[in-house]
């Protein structure tokens, strides 16, 4: 999803999501400041019904995947801003139970893909992340 904006007017894609009852959401957020980049996403989630807003587990577990994304993107230093770091990313948000067994719970897995470097144009290159992790 994060790697193609045209996969929303993809019939067999949005079957696909329906049969397996995940939702979604996705957006773009750019920014030298990582609280910034939570913060989109956390706003895409509670706007899109991804998350509850007043239950504490799925909000601990929308930072936790977005987090272990930002790892990713980042190469393990989440830190912008203050080492003169920026980052444009797409993000997809996803939540659904990936098994076959409903009783082994819910799931939230984001995507972010986009370019890092410093906030000079043309001194960036493109980074990805994923984060993963049960309501």
């Amino acid at each position: 999803m994060v790697l193609n904006e045209q996969f929303e007017n993809d019939p067999d894609f949005n079957k696909q999501i329906d049969r397996q009852k995940w939702q979604f959401c996705t957006g773009k957020v750019g920014s030298m400041d990582s609280h910034k980049v939570v913060a989109a996403i956390e706003t895409a989630a509670k706007r899109n019904g991804i998350i509850k807003a007043d239950l504490y587990r799925e909000l601990h577990a929308l930072y936790h995947a977005i987090i272990e994304a930002l790892h990713g993107v980042t190469r393990g230093q989440v830190q912008l801003g203050t080492i003169l770091r920026t980052v444009g990313l797409r993000f997809a948000l996803v939540r659904g139970n990936p098994y076959d067994n409903e009783e082994e719970g819910e799931w939230l897995a984001i995507a972010l893909y986009g370019t890092i470097g410093a906030p000079v144009k043309g001194l960036e290159h493109e980074t990805i992340g994923l984060g993963v992790n049960h309501i």
